[in-house]
């Protein structure tokens, strides 16, 4: 049964105390990150996993490990019964949820506290309000923030939706009113195609969320992905730790992202951060958030949607502040304040995150399962590699093809793009095929190394670049080439054959001079 706001009574506050063991309620390199903090802290960690993850990095990594089901998330990650057993039959004290899965579930939260255990997150209520795209713009426009126009309603009925969409102009786009990550989501550029976009749409949805409810947003024309990282205490405290720049995006899916963002000026940082604490105040917001905004030209803004938990990306953002947010939610958690003290003034330097994934860029982005017999990661000054693989770990496709994040910081952007491209061309990972060549292309595609790019420039170097192929692509193929040729001919001329000259394992001769047919011959 689909939760809705009013199937438990929601908190509006969140439980607090000490935390000696925490239960990460997720997998992966997101998993291995939070317990690495812990670990710093002095806390115990408790992993959980699945059928497939029996071996994986985060349940070595953890101080005791629990399985709880099959591969399907429904039976493992998502079940919130076995969540909570295992949280209480090891006596952790608190759950962390890491991102997606059950991070944004206001009844999962509610049921966390019921059972007298602390949530490292925001309250349910505020999770609640600020999950739904639809209720959160709601809550937004109430609040006096800047949104993009469009409903602040789902429409369940498609000729209701079409003069919606007629009334608001073309183009607008469709998106699932329960969650994010381009999922659910569509641009629609005239009414021809509203129908087939409007099905696949809602089917996506509910296939992802449970919930098929979409709701339409004018589409604005080039515009950034800009968001802001914001942070709040139980003591009233309400921080913006600066944007990060989320445009490089591929079907809606972050690839590449960036803090500070090239196109944001100092005065418009300000004002950012004010409207994301605004609309943090306005829910009773404690830990760890995102605020989503669009950009258009002219540098005016529009609120997007809040992500109610820690992101992917945050790692830039500790880049350029110096600060463990990981560490902080915890903090928060345990009733403490902030520990940065006043807030920010200035970003240091420039951060840059690619994620790597096990797919087949030059097929269409088709994931690319195998088990990782060589890993070497980057190194160097100012990179971070953050990963749940390692060799002899066996990538499935049972969950998000990402397994690692590529970071590096730098005195500026230039700096900071270098280091990020010297970073993955050092990362080697075999058993697979990741996309971390397509990664390097896109860096050094000039919209992206000028900083004059928006949420269309991975469709514009793909239509200029087709197939993606560099001279660095041909000069392997060549040298590839020449290596089969040379065996061709050498196949050709050397052979071995079975029982000549001395001993039981034959001696290479020459096959054309013996007059052997070839079908008589092996190779060495």
């Amino acid at each position: 049964m689909a939760y809705t706001p009013t199937s438990l009574t929601l908190s509006k506050t969140v439980k607090t105390g000490p935390i000696k063991k925490v239960l990460v309620a997720n997998r992966g390199e997101i998993a291995v990150r939070v317990m690495r903090t812990c670990r710093e802290m002095g806390i115990q960690t408790v992993a959980v996993f699945s059928d497939p993850d029996r071996d994986a990095l985060h349940t070595r990594y953890a101080t005791e490990a629990y399985h709880i089901g099959k591969a399907a998330p429904r039976e493992s990650y998502l079940n919130m019964d076995k969540l909570i057993d295992v949280a209480k039959r090891s006596g952790a004290d608190a759950i962390h949820p890491g991102y997606g899965f059950l991070s944004e579930n206001a009844e999962f939260v509610q049921r966390v506290m019921d059972a007298g255990l602390i949530f490292i997150g925001p309250p349910p209520y505020a999770m609640d309000v600020m999950g739904p795209k639809t209720t959160a713009r709601q809550v937004m426009e109430a609040a006096g923030v800047p949104v993009v126009p469009g409903l602040t309603e789902a429409v369940a009925d498609e000729n209701e939706a079409l003069e919606h969409a007629k009334r608001i102009g073309f183009p607008v786009m469709l998106k699932a009113a329960a969650g994010g990550g381009g999922k659910g989501m569509r641009k629609i550029d005239d009414a021809a195609g509203f129908a087939s976009a409007w099905r696949a749409a809602r089917s996506e949805a509910k296939n992802s969320f449970g919930d098929d409810s979409v709701y339409i947003e004018k589409f604005l024309v080039k515009p950034r992905h800009i968001e802001v990282q914001i942070f709040a205490d139980t003591h009233g405290n309400v921080h913006a730790l600066f944007e990060r720049e989320c445009s490089v995006q591929r079907r809606h899916q972050k690839l590449v992202e960036e803090a500070p963002s090239p196109f944001v000026t100092p005065e418009m940082r300000k004002q950012m951060g004010e409207v994301a604490c605004a609309a943090a105040r306005a829910v009773g917001y404690v830990g760890a958030g995102t605020v989503e905004m669009l950009v258009d030209a002219h540098r005016n803004f529009f609120f997007m949607e809040m992500n109610t938990r820690l992101q992917v990306e945050h790692p830039v953002t500790e880049m350029i502040t110096g600060f463990d947010l990981v560490e902080a939610q915890i903090i928060v958690a345990m009733g403490g304040q902030l520990p940065w003290g006043q807030q920010p003034s200035h970003p240091r330097g420039w951060a840059m995150e690619a994620r790597v994934c096990a797919e087949d860029a030059l097929a269409n982005f088709v994931p690319v399962p195998g088990r990782i017999n060589h890993m070497r990661a980057p190194g160097g000054p100012n990179v971070r590699l953050d990963t749940g693989i390692y060799p002899g770990f066996a990538i499935t496709t049972d969950y998000d093809p990402m397994i690692a994040k590529v970071i590096a910081w730098g005195r500026d952007r230039e700096t900071a793009r270098m280091r990020l491209d010297r970073a993955l061309a050092e990362l080697t990972i075999k058993g697979t095929t990741t996309n971390t060549m397509f990664l390097r292309q896109i860096i050094a595609y000039e919209e992206f190394a000028s900083g004059t790019y928006d949420t269309g420039v991975i469709e514009r170097f793909q239509a200029a670049n087709p197939p993606w192929i560099t001279d660095e692509h041909k000069t392997v193929a060549l040298l590839a080439a020449a290596f089969f040729k040379y065996e061709e001919e050498l196949e050709a001329h050397t052979r071995v054959v079975p029982g000549a000259g001395t001993g039981r394992t034959g001696k290479y001769v020459n096959a054309w001079k013996r007059g052997v047919p070839p079908r008589a011959v092996n190779r060495w």
